[in-house]
């Protein structure tokens, strides 16, 4: 069966979040689709805890009421948190306090108090005075009204959330473009992404690229893996449209595979690091690099070297990491550790990992999706949580959006420092 839509307007969401507060509206019940019926009504909703319902008399009179209380077939409820609301013009009618909020029968649907009565009778809704709603004479649900459509939704609070993160920062390009290495001992720092093919490894690289141009670019050929078998080591530097360049070199790679057939081998991945490997290498998946290939560096200088591996990891997956895939990235990260270099998750796709996000990026550490997540990836890599940051890459889009750009340069920040703790570290 395919899935039920809700009818609600992203603007109608945003408008209802000024009387909920920050959470998310889970679909219980749709009378377009499973009936207009209080029947129906009652099997799907009745003790799910806090509900919002939405009446549609049509596309702008919409309203409807919330209450804290659980539905059910008997027992009226007090609920001083109980309201309804009339979206077209942004009204909300608080109920008295002590007063019955919700009546609770099994021959109609959700009923606040006599003042909104839901499938009194199939579509058709019933209004009247009483002493429980502060209601006036300007509201759109007065007596009668027969509906186009009727929803209810199961109202989930959002807990703090995880990483603090903010979403109004201007100054995130800045702090890159004038962000000074450690003595200066290398012009740019070098950063190495690594991870199972179509994680988004190219498509990180875009996105950085495109944040820094203010428009979304395409320089790392994405899916060309699987499309023309490309197995190119290549760099970037990333351009900036106006202003100073970021002091980073995004090096990017084959992408990991389950098997020795196929995919980069381990023994390149730890060559890259140590600045063996030329630009623009050919590998070989089935003979790594050796120091009597053409073009190897015998003798690496600082500045090619890598400063910062990042694994690049696709979070809609049901399952983030396969045993194969976790152990061929425990292997990289042991030899890794014993050069003593910074490693970062980056957890990417999470738009689509977590419908909640996929609705307003903002949600991203409200999520507990996404940190369930990132505490998987956490736990099996051995990860401390700093070090793990979910972003969402330019992949449909071809217009910059500010919240995409908070979370790539929020990350993007953060493996700057770490390549600095790396050189300082040099010195020790």
């Amino acid at each position: 069966m395919s899935a039920i839509t809700s009818r609600l307007t992203a603007e109608a969401r945003e408008e209802l979040s000024e009387f909920l507060g920050k959470v998310n509206l889970h679909l219980l019940y749709k009378a377009s689709v499973h009936g207009f019926s209080a029947e129906v009504f009652h099997a799907k909703c009745d003790g799910q805890g806090p509900t919002l319902t939405v009446g549609y008399r049509d596309s702008y009179h919409i309203f409807g009421g919330y209450t804290s209380e659980d539905f059910g077939t008997d027992e009226n409820k007090v609920d001083d948190k109980a309201f309804l609301f009339q979206l077209d013009y942004r009204r909300k009618f608080a109920v008295r306090p002590g007063t019955v909020a919700v009546h609770n029968s099994p021959y109609h649907g959700p009923s606040f108090g006599s003042s909104l009565v839901f499938l009194a009778s199939g579509r058709w809704i019933t209004s009247s005075p009483d002493q429980s709603y502060c209601l006036d004479d300007h509201v759109s649900f007065k007596n009668s009204v027969c509906l186009e459509e009727c929803e209810v939704y199961r109202v989930e609070e959002l807990k703090a959330p995880w990483r603090k993160v903010n979403w109004k920062n201007s100054n995130l390009i800045k702090s890159i473009q004038s962000y000074k290495l450690y003595r200066n001992t290398v012009a740019k720092g070098r950063v190495l992404l690594v991870g199972p093919t179509g994680g988004g490894k190219s498509s990180f690289i875009n996105s950085v690229n495109s944040v820094f141009r203010d428009v979304v670019t395409n320089r790392a050929l994405v899916g060309g893996e699987a499309i023309t078998g490309a197995k190119m080591y290549s760099t970037y530097s990333i351009r900036q449209r106006h202003g100073a360049s970021p002091p980073l070199i995004l090096c990017d790679t084959m992408g990991l595979a389950e098997g020795t057939e196929s995919g980069m081998h381990i023994d390149d991945v730890i060559n890259i690091v140590k600045g063996h490997v030329p630009k623009k290498y050919q590998f070989n998946t089935a003979s790594p690099i050796q120091a009597d290939t053409k073009g190897y560096i015998k003798s690496p200088t600082i500045a090619e070297r890598i400063h910062c591996v990042v694994f690049v990891i696709d979070a809609s997956k049901p399952t983030i990491l396969s045993p194969a895939m976790e152990q061929k990235i425990r292997t990289i990260q042991s030899q890794i550790a014993e050069l003593e270099i910074p490693q970062v998750v980056l957890l990417t796709k999470v738009d689509e990992a977590c419908p909640l996000v996929g609705k307003d990026l903002e949600n991203t550490y409200w999520s507990e999706h996404i940190e369930q997540k990132a505490r998987e990836v956490q736990r099996k890599l051995n990860m401390i949580s700093s070090c793990v940051f979910p972003v969402k890459n330019y992949w449909i889009d071809i217009v910059c959006d500010h919240l995409t750009d908070i979370l790539i340069l929020s990350a993007l920040l953060q493996i700057l420092r770490y390549v600095d703790d790396y050189l300082e570290n040099l010195d020790d």
